[in-house]
C-alpha cells in the first residue's frame, strides 16, 4: 500500500503566498517591535496556511488534468480556500506584481517591456500578439508627439489609450468580459497545477514501486487517489 504521497505540499505551494506588503514597514502597525512583527507575520501565515488545509481536507479532488470537469472542480476548490483564507487569486497577483514591479518607471516603453517579462516569467503565453500591437501603438504615438512617451503626460496618453481602444476592438476584447477572461485564467492554472500534480503522485509511486516491500504490488490509478487522504 502507498504510504504517502506529498501532494498537499503540490497543492498548497501555489495557493499559500503571502504578499511582499505583509514585511513592509506600512503595513506593521506603529509601535511593534521586531520579535511582534515577526510573530504577527507567522501567525497570519499560519492561519492563511490552516484555513486553506481545511477546505483540502473536505474537498474532494480528481487527479486528472485530461477531464475538464476535474479541472473545474479543482478549480472551484482553489477559489474556496482562497476566499475563506484571504489570499490572491492568480490575476490578483499578477496585478500586485505588475504594481509593484512598475511603481516609478517614468516611460511607457518601459512599462510594455517590464510587462512582457513579468507575463515571460509567470509562463503566460501572448496567443493574440497583443503585445507587439501594443508596441506598434506606442510606435505610433511617439512619432506623432516626436519623443517618448512619459506615463505623466495626459494628453498624449489619451492618444495611446485610443489607440489600445481599437487594438481591444480588433481582438474583440471587452471590459465586460474581463470576469470571463479570468475565469479562463483560472482554469488554465488549475489544469497546469492537476498535472503537476498527477506528475508528482506517479513519481512517488515509481519511487515507492522500487521498495523491495511494495515491488510485486500493483500501483492504483492516479485518479483513484484521494487527497484528503493524504493531508
Amino acid at each position: 500500500m502507498i504510504q504517502k504521497l506529498y501532494v498537499s505540499q503540490a497543492v498548497l505551494r501555489q495557493e499559500v503566498a503571502i504578499p511582499v506588503r505583509f514585511y513592509s514597514k506600512e503595513a506593521s502597525p506603529p509601535g511593534l517591535k521586531g520579535d511582534e512583527i515577526l510573530k504577527n507575520i507567522f501567525v497570519e501565515v499560519k492561519n492563511k496556511f490552516e484555513t486553506a488545509l481545511g477546505i483540502f481536507r473536505k474537498e474532494k479532488i480528481t487527479i486528472d488534468p485530461d477531464d475538464p470537469a476535474a479541472v473545474s472542480q479543482y478549480a472551484n476548490v482553489m477559489k474556496t480556500a482562497r476566499e475563506k483564507g484571504g489570499l490572491f487569486s492568480e490575476s490578483q497577483r499578477i496585478k500586485y506584481t505588475i504594481e509593484t514591479r512598475t511603481q516609478g518607471i517614468p516611460d511607457v516603453r518601459t512599462y510594455l517591456l517590464t510587462l512582457k517579462e513579468i507575463r515571460s516569467k509567470r509562463g503566460l503565453t501572448d496567443e493574440l500578439g497583443a503585445e507587439a500591437m501594443m508596441m506598434g501603438a506606442l510606435d505610433i504615438v511617439e512619432k506623432e508627439i516626436k519623443k517618448p512617451l512619459m506615463r505623466d503626460d495626459k494628453k498624449s496618453m489619451a492618444l495611446l489609450t485610443a489607440e489600445f481602444d481599437k487594438i481591444n476592438k480588433k481582438l474583440g476584447i471587452r471590459k465586460e468580459d474581463l470576469p470571463k477572461y479570468e475565469e479562463q485564467l483560472e482554469l488554465k492554472i488549475a489544469k497546469a497545477q492537476l498535472e503537476e500534480l498527477k506528475k508528482d503522485a506517479l513519481e512517488a509511486m515509481e519511487t515507492q514501486k522500487k521498495r523491495e516491500e511494495f515491488k510485486d504490488e500493483a500501483m492504483p490509478d492516479v485518479k483513484s487517489l484521494d487527497i484528503r487522504n493524504f493531508i
